[in-house]
């Protein structure tokens, strides 16, 4: 979008002001306290009410701080572009068989798209990957309007918006655990396996599958790449939860995480739902 350096072209995007993609409205109840956020994520009675409110949250000051102070500085790369400079919304069906857990948007990624896991290195490589074993629609990932969809399956983070240097506090990730939790709960009946990018995220993950209803051990699974933790209900369904390193930067540069590992474990994803293709028919 072009900027004309005035008035609101630096400041977060209106809800309901014709970004594409943007769930929300300007009706659209708005979190300010830990507690509001609760509430208001448990009454969402769908994933469309639910991405709606949490694109608005201003529950963490610093985080609300630092994300709109970006999307007023930009990079010089994107000083032509205006940025979404809200809460990144989930994005994937209402009836996703996978779900991909992620940290947190990008500063210069998510927090300027709109869209989590867009615009950045990390998501080249996960929505590349996507592609490969048929759980999107597109290789790419590159603004909220080019048309990407993905395929029985839905990407949140843990923290919804984009944090100083990459880190949110715990207290940040305790409040934002809400929105994850009533993501879990409205996806219950088709969710077939998680998959987990990162440490931070496998841990944010466990106190929000327990709040959800779903039966967690008593104790943390230790995190690792490909690790698998599978969850049986009394009803003798289950869900798998697989641990993946994240594709950050520093992860693929140094070869921590490749093309094969990643594809490796979505296609091991999308075998348990039943969905997709396999990696080599691609």
């Amino acid at each position: 979008m072009a900027d004309d350096r005035t008035g609101d072209d630096r400041r977060p995007v209106v809800p309901g002001s014709g970004w594409p993609g943007d769930p929300a409205s300007g009706t659209t109840a708005v979190a300010f306290t830990a507690v509001e956020v609760e509430r208001l994520a448990a009454g969402a009675g769908d994933t469309a009410e639910l991405d709606a409110r949490m694109s608005v949250c201003r529950a963490c000051p610093r985080l609300v701080d630092w994300r709109e102070d970006v999307a007023a500085q930009r990079r010089a790369a994107f000083a032509d572009e205006r940025y979404w400079g809200r809460p990144v919304p989930s994005f994937g069906p209402a009836d996703a068989r996978v779900l991909i857990v992620g940290l947190a948007p990008a500063a210069h990624g998510g927090n300027r798209t709109g869209r989590i896991f867009t615009g950045d290195r990390s998501g080249d490589w996960l929505f590349a990957s996507l592609y490969r074993v048929g759980l999107a629609q597109l290789p790419t990932s590159v603004s909220a309007g080019d048309g990407q969809r993905l395929v029985a399956t839905r990407v949140v983070a843990a923290v919804r918006c984009a944090p100083p240097a990459n880190k949110p506090t715990t207290t940040e990730r305790d409040v934002c655990r809400s929105w994850l939790v009533r993501d879990l709960e409205l996806l219950r009946s088709t969710l077939r396996v998680v998959v987990v990018l990162g440490g931070f995220a496998w841990t944010a993950l466990w106190p929000a599958l327990a709040r959800a209803g779903y039966p967690v051990p008593s104790r943390r699974p230790t995190f690792g790449h490909a690790s698998r933790v599978v969850l049986s209900d009394e009803r003798g369904g289950g869900l798998v939860v697989l641990g993946c390193y994240h594709p950050s930067q520093q992860n693929t540069f140094t070869g921590r995480v490749t093309a094969g590992m990643l594809d490796a474990v979505l296609a091991n994803a999308a075998g348990v739902a039943g969905v997709g293709v396999a990696v080599d028919d691609k």
